[in-house]
């Protein structure tokens, strides 16, 4: 845990701070479609992420899904932060979308870095700003995207998370996510693949227009 500490916060934090964060930090590792965060659990706990990636969902009443945004290495979850510091339940669901290592910060914690680390409080108030950009560019694309473009840009943004051209995921995967029906997907995904932007295989998506 020491070394995936240091590789990916030896920047952001200082050397005292990344020693109280080894300290009392809990290691975890999830697989890829393992289930982080659910929507109403008591979060006695802030992930921070050392290695992977984590895409943040919110789910309407019918139990649909939305895909908010993605972590990677180095962020953290703002809407975590919120329900941590404020003492609510969860919101969110959090799932691995590859395998994925943090570590599990306790909740007392948080607020004594708060004051006591200016790098602790650098980062949490980042964090919230740009997970808030991120939630708006969600917002605009609903809002202002039609839905090819807004497919495009989600196949864009799983690949750089994935660092890999190829995406194996599933039709109805990217139909939760962008909460719509898989035969809308099938029909988009074949049009895109007539005007050369992805290639589709028998169980992977390649996206060529990255």
């Amino acid at each position: 845990m020491e070394s995936a500490l240091q590789e990916a916060y030896h920047y952001t934090f200082e050397r005292d701070l990344l020693k109280e964060i080894e300290a009392n930090g809990t290691y975890k590792r999830f697989k890829a479609g393992e289930t982080i965060i659910e929507i109403g659990d008591n979060l006695q706990h802030m992930p921070l992420l050392l290695d992977g990636a984590i895409k943040i969902l919110r789910e309407d009443p019918r139990g649909d899904e939305l895909l908010l945004y993605f972590l990677e290495v180095g962020d953290t979850c703002a809407m975590t932060l919120s329900c941590c510091l404020g003492e609510t339940n969860s919101e969110i669901r959090a799932v691995a979308e590859r395998d994925t290592d943090l570590i599990l910060i306790p909740v007392y914690k948080m607020e004594d870095w708060i004051a006591k680390y200016s790098s602790w409080r650098k980062f949490v108030f980042e964090s919230y700003q740009s997970r808030m950009n991120e939630m708006l560019e969600t917002i605009d694309s609903i809002a202002f995207l039609n839905l090819d473009e807004r497919l495009m840009r989600y196949l864009q943004d799983k690949a750089k998370i994935n660092q890999n051209e190829m995406l194996q995921v599933t039709h109805q995967d990217i139909a939760y996510d962008m909460n719509t029906s898989r035969v809308v997907i099938s029909r988009i995904l074949k049009k895109l693949e007539l005007d050369g932007k992805i290639e589709l295989h028998r169980n992977n998506i390649k996206v060529i227009d990255l």
